[in-house]
């Protein structure tokens, strides 16, 4: 077994539902649970995905927590709750998972704050704008007049976006537009978190995709990603950027100048 190849992949952080789930094994109990084509898309890029389901926390384990990982996930999934955007719910807004937006919440905000490489996918990507104090567009229909970023039955519709080309979507991508993103959602980026810009929209200027350029690799995707196993490059720059992360941990800390090895005559 070849240890050393092991111990280099990075270790990604991914968040999870915590729900209700039918089991054949233990019948109707609470449970985490992501689909498989996220931690396939992670293992396919090189990286180790480690769950994190919502859990009582405070700020140490997070800080704790975040620092172990070599870069972060946040998942799919329910509409954010409106309140931490201060809004009240669209009556199309799903019931809050209170427990879960804390915890990706504090999450991203430290992941931010170690510049720890994290990527945001449809749900994740809304979050992190609102952690950043941003707002969302609750129900795109009211806003666009069409139904096409969410077809209902657990389909995603595939529509093009364009892209920035000086970001770092557009500098991973290799291209200004790409013509077929699987996408399922109803809600949207309305107004900007403190920090980040827009770097891809639909083809009615719904934002697709943001950034934060002040961390080595911070962006939120609206769309689907892990669904695209044949091009998982997105996937490759976070884990790029974690292998990176990991590798600046071990090294050893630079001398200061009250350092033995300095002051020494």
């Amino acid at each position: 077994m070849d240890t050393t190849a092991t111990a280099m992949k990075p270790l990604i952080g991914v968040t999870t539902y915590l729900e209700k789930a039918d089991t054949e094994g233990c019948g109707r109990v609470s449970a985490a649970f992501l689909p498989e084509t996220y931690l396939d898309a992670i293992l396919v890029a090189g990286g180790v995905p480690v769950l994190l389901p919502p859990q009582p926390f405070d700020a140490a384990v997070i800080e704790l927590l975040v620092n172990r990982l070599d870069g972060l996930v946040v998942a799919g999934g329910w509409d954010v709750d409106p309140s931490l955007y201060g809004q009240k719910p669209h009556p199309k807004t799903d019931v809050p998972r209170p427990e879960r937006d804390q915890w990706e919440k504090a999450l991203i905000s430290e992941a931010i704050r170690q510049d720890v490489p994290l990527l945001g996918i449809c749900r994740g990507e809304q979050m992190l704008n609102v952690a950043l104090g941003g707002t969302l567009h609750q129900h795109l229909p009211d806003v666009t007049g069409c139904g096409q970023y969410q077809l209902g039955g657990h389909e995603y519709n595939l529509i093009s976006v364009e892209i920035r080309p000086d970001s770092e979507l557009g500098l991973l991508i290799d291209s200004q537009v790409l013509e077929a993103v699987p996408v399922s959602h109803h809600q949207a980026v309305d107004r900007l978190g403190d920090g980040l810009i827009a770097t891809a929209w639909s083809d009615d200027q719904v934002v697709e995709a943001i950034e934060y350029p002040g961390n080595r690799f911070c962006m939120g995707i609206q769309w689907h990603p892990e669904e695209l196993p044949e091009d998982s490059v997105l996937f490759r720059g976070l884990i790029t950027a974690a292998q990176a992360n990991s590798s600046s941990r071990l090294l050893p800390a630079m001398p200061t100048s009250s350092s033995p090895e300095l002051n020494a005559g």
